[in-house]
């Protein structure tokens, strides 16, 4: 599969717990995606992400809803078809983790091993954002 091309089609489980257990993950990530788009600190891409896999194995009704939402499917079409996130979305990205994580981690975290483990968050984060394609 070409990066271009990137969808998420998978087998859908076996067991009927596992469909429930996905589809309510989906659920609930759509819900903080939707919230995250208007709080500052929960990641709406990524959340919208998870919720499209949890609901490509489980409900494909559910998928098709949301990849043909008016508003959080162009979301998703831009990182799934390959062609990138916005510019503007990676920006305010990369500058809200570089603002937050340093002040959870000096305010918030006193051990020294959880600033570092917080440090290295940011930088992971930082660098698969920095290895997406962009689009105005």
């Amino acid at each position: 599969m070409s990066t271009r091309n990137r969808t998420i089609h998978t087998a859908a489980p076996k067991g009927i717990i596992l469909r429930w257990f996905l589809l309510g993950v989906g659920i609930l990530a759509t819900i903080l995606a939707v919230l995250g788009i208007f709080l500052p600190l929960l990641p709406t891409v990524p959340l919208l992400l998870l919720a499209a896999a949890c609901f490509a194995r489980s409900s494909e009704r559910v998928h098709r809803w949301l990849l043909e939402h008016r508003h959080l499917g162009p979301i998703l079409h831009g990182y799934l078809d390959g062609s990138g996130i916005p510019r503007r979305a990676r920006a305010t990205a990369l500058c809200l983790i570089w603002i937050t994580i340093p002040a959870s981690a000096f305010l918030v975290v006193p051990l020294l091993w959880g600033r570092v483990f917080l440090f290295a968050i940011a930088l992971g984060i930082t660098v698969y954002l920095m290895s997406l394609p962009t689009r105005d």
